[in-house]
Protein backbone atom coordinates (compact mmCIF):
# COMPACT_ATOMS: atom_id res chain seq x y z
CA UNK A 1 0.00 0.00 0.00
CA UNK A 2 1.49 3.34 -1.01
CA UNK A 3 1.60 5.48 2.15
CA UNK A 4 0.22 8.51 0.31
CA UNK A 5 -2.74 6.74 -1.35
CA UNK A 6 -5.98 8.22 -0.01
CA UNK A 7 -8.07 5.20 -1.00
CA UNK A 8 -5.62 2.70 0.53
CA UNK A 9 -5.92 4.69 3.75
CA UNK A 10 -9.73 4.50 3.54
CA UNK A 11 -9.51 0.72 3.00
CA UNK A 12 -7.22 0.48 6.05
CA UNK A 13 -9.67 2.49 8.17
CA UNK A 14 -7.19 5.34 8.70
CA UNK A 15 -9.49 7.88 7.06
CA UNK A 16 -13.25 7.87 7.71
CA UNK A 17 -15.66 7.38 4.83
CA UNK A 18 -19.36 6.69 4.42
CA UNK A 19 -18.82 3.04 3.51
CA UNK A 20 -21.83 1.34 1.94
CA UNK A 21 -20.13 -1.97 1.09
CA UNK A 22 -17.04 -3.86 2.23
CA UNK A 23 -15.81 -7.36 1.45
CA UNK A 24 -12.42 -8.99 1.00
CA UNK A 25 -12.01 -7.60 -2.56
CA UNK A 26 -13.97 -4.36 -2.80
CA UNK A 27 -14.93 -1.31 -0.75
CA UNK A 28 -17.65 1.12 -1.83
CA UNK A 29 -18.29 4.51 -0.25
CA UNK A 30 -20.11 7.75 -0.97
CA UNK A 31 -18.12 10.46 -2.70
CA UNK A 32 -17.47 13.47 -0.44
CA UNK A 33 -18.14 15.85 -3.35
CA UNK A 34 -21.03 14.14 -5.18
CA UNK A 35 -21.76 15.04 -8.79
CA UNK A 36 -25.19 13.35 -8.70
CA UNK A 37 -27.68 12.33 -6.00
CA UNK A 38 -26.09 8.87 -6.10
CA UNK A 39 -22.31 9.09 -6.34
CA UNK A 40 -20.56 6.03 -4.96
CA UNK A 41 -16.93 5.06 -5.49
CA UNK A 42 -16.21 1.36 -5.89
CA UNK A 43 -12.56 0.51 -5.28
CA UNK A 44 -10.47 -2.64 -5.00
CA UNK A 45 -8.89 -3.44 -1.65
CA UNK A 46 -5.72 -4.23 -3.61
CA UNK A 47 -3.85 -1.12 -4.77
CA UNK A 48 -4.06 -0.87 -8.55
CA UNK A 49 -3.17 2.60 -9.80
CA UNK A 50 -5.61 2.69 -12.74
CA UNK A 51 -7.28 0.59 -15.41
CA UNK A 52 -4.02 0.86 -17.37
CA UNK A 53 -2.36 -1.32 -14.71
CA UNK A 54 -4.85 -4.19 -14.91
CA UNK A 55 -3.63 -7.57 -16.09
CA UNK A 56 -5.06 -10.91 -17.09
CA UNK A 57 -5.31 -12.00 -13.46
CA UNK A 58 -7.58 -9.09 -12.52
CA UNK A 59 -10.69 -10.54 -14.20
CA UNK A 60 -12.30 -11.76 -10.95
CA UNK A 61 -11.60 -8.40 -9.28
CA UNK A 62 -13.25 -6.48 -12.11
CA UNK A 63 -16.21 -8.83 -12.04
CA UNK A 64 -16.62 -8.15 -8.31
CA UNK A 65 -16.27 -4.37 -8.74
CA UNK A 66 -19.01 -4.31 -11.38
CA UNK A 67 -21.25 -6.63 -9.35
CA UNK A 68 -20.94 -4.33 -6.32
CA UNK A 69 -21.70 -1.30 -8.50
CA UNK A 70 -24.88 -2.97 -9.77
CA UNK A 71 -25.87 -3.97 -6.22
CA UNK A 72 -25.40 -0.37 -5.06
CA UNK A 73 -27.38 1.00 -8.02
CA UNK A 74 -30.27 -1.25 -7.01
CA UNK A 75 -29.93 -0.36 -3.31
CA UNK A 76 -29.88 3.37 -4.11
CA UNK A 77 -32.93 3.07 -6.37
CA UNK A 78 -31.24 4.15 -9.62
CA UNK A 79 -31.08 0.78 -11.40
CA UNK A 80 -34.47 1.23 -13.05
CA UNK A 81 -33.99 4.80 -14.27
CA UNK A 82 -30.34 4.41 -15.28
CA UNK A 83 -26.88 5.13 -13.99
CA UNK A 84 -23.37 5.65 -15.26
CA UNK A 85 -20.16 3.80 -14.39
CA UNK A 86 -16.97 5.75 -15.07
CA UNK A 87 -13.29 5.16 -14.49
CA UNK A 88 -10.70 7.79 -15.33
CA UNK A 89 -7.15 6.91 -16.36
CA UNK A 90 -4.48 9.56 -15.82
CA UNK A 91 -4.41 13.20 -14.93
CA UNK A 92 -5.77 14.51 -18.26
CA UNK A 93 -8.84 12.30 -17.85
CA UNK A 94 -9.49 13.69 -14.38
CA UNK A 95 -8.06 10.89 -12.25
CA UNK A 96 -7.28 12.72 -9.01
CA UNK A 97 -6.63 9.62 -6.87
CA UNK A 98 -4.31 7.10 -8.47
CA UNK A 99 -6.11 4.01 -7.17
CA UNK A 100 -8.49 2.27 -9.55
CA UNK A 101 -12.09 3.23 -8.88
CA UNK A 102 -15.48 3.19 -10.53
CA UNK A 103 -17.77 6.17 -10.10
CA UNK A 104 -21.39 5.06 -9.84
CA UNK A 105 -23.50 8.09 -10.77
CA UNK A 106 -27.28 8.26 -10.90
CA UNK A 107 -30.43 9.82 -9.58
CA UNK A 108 -30.65 12.56 -12.21
CA UNK A 109 -30.46 12.96 -15.98
CA UNK A 110 -26.79 12.70 -16.94
CA UNK A 111 -25.61 14.75 -19.93
CA UNK A 112 -23.46 13.45 -22.77
CA UNK A 113 -20.73 14.03 -23.53
CA UNK A 114 -19.42 14.35 -19.99
CA UNK A 115 -17.27 17.32 -19.36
Amino acid sequence: MPADCLFCRIVAGEIPADIVHRDDQVVAFRDIAPKAPTHVLVIPVEHVASAADLGAGHGPLLERMFAVAVERARADGVAETGYRLVTNVGDDAGQSVHHLHLHLLGGRKLDWPPG
